[in-house]
């Protein structure tokens, strides 16, 4: 399994990845899942991937070569595109090849066509612009609504990132926020583990910006996991615990309703309970 998510804010884009991959208990494997595509000054483009390992790395090969017709125009390609728009859409043409080629043989075989990506960048002139792929090729596009994608095991890393993430959110603070959300996934999941990729692109640059490589020995990484850890207990150890029958509680467990109430069966003396 996986976890993937990126981030799209005013300031620039966030990326994270791990690099675990599994096929049962004792078949763990290392691979990196984060790929950047860029032509230094004119467009940057990085795609995350998650699913089944043979179809991610077959879309991320054709996809450097993929054309999709353009009408009386030259082919589309991620390298000619001059809209990201258009460039997920010669990466989703790229997912419908691998269907096309291995699908069948797939299915036959009783393996799921499991495939999503989350792919974000910027061509020159056009503004930054983010989206997730799903199997079938199609795809959605991140908005200042909903500011960030995940893909893989998402489940964990969700609150903290719902909580925290907003468009004009700062870089640093989004990377340490995605970080927080790896660490609770990593926490909850053996599926999911080290080493990480992580890459801050900041708005303009058309070119790859801050990018490591995070193993269990990163010194930030080691702070994150016992920091946030012991602060999320220090806050739950500051808040009330439930008081039953009320007291001086500002706060009651047990407070009057006419339209909540305990649903009880009550028997009597000498009832029968079948």
């Amino acid at each position: 399994m996986t976890y993937c998510v990126g981030i799209r804010l005013d300031a620039g884009m966030v990326f994270l990845s791990d690099s675990r991959t599994n096929a049962g208990l004792d078949q763990i494997s290392t691979y990196r899942k984060m790929i950047v595509y860029e032509k230094p000054g004119e467009r940057f483009m990085v795609l995350l991937s998650a699913g089944n390992l043979s179809i991610s790395q077959s879309v991320r090969e054709i996809l450097q070569v993929e054309k999709l017709d353009n009408g009386d125009a030259p082919a589309l390609t991620i390298w000619n595109a001059t809209s990201m728009f258009d460039a997920a859409r010669v990466l989703g043409s790229a997912v419908r090849r691998v269907w096309d080629q291995d699908g069948a043989a797939l299915k036959a075989t009783g393996v799921d066509f499991n495939a999503s990506m989350i792919f974000g960048g910027q061509i020159g002139g056009e503004a930054m612009r983010m989206f997730q792929i799903y199997s079938a090729g199609n795809f959605i596009e991140a908005t200042r609504e909903t500011c960030f994608f995940q893909v893989g095991e998402s489940k964990y890393g969700k609150p903290i990132l719902d909580r925290v993430l907003t468009p004009a959110t700062p870089l640093d603070e989004a990377a340490k926020c995605a970080l927080v959300s790896m660490d609770s996934t990593l926490k909850s999941n053996l599926s999911v583990g080290l080493p990480l990729d992580l890459l801050v692109y900041r708005a303009g640059m058309l070119a790859s910006g801050d990018i490591v490589c995070i193993d269990d020995q990163n010194p930030y990484f080691r702070m994150i996991r016992s920091t946030w850890g012991q602060r999320l207990r220090e806050v739950f150890e500051g808040i009330d615990d439930p008081r039953w029958d009320g007291g001086d509680s500002d706060h009651p467990l047990i407070a009057g309703s006419p339209r909540f109430e305990p649903m009880r069966k009550i028997t009597h003396p000498g009832e029968r309970i079948v």
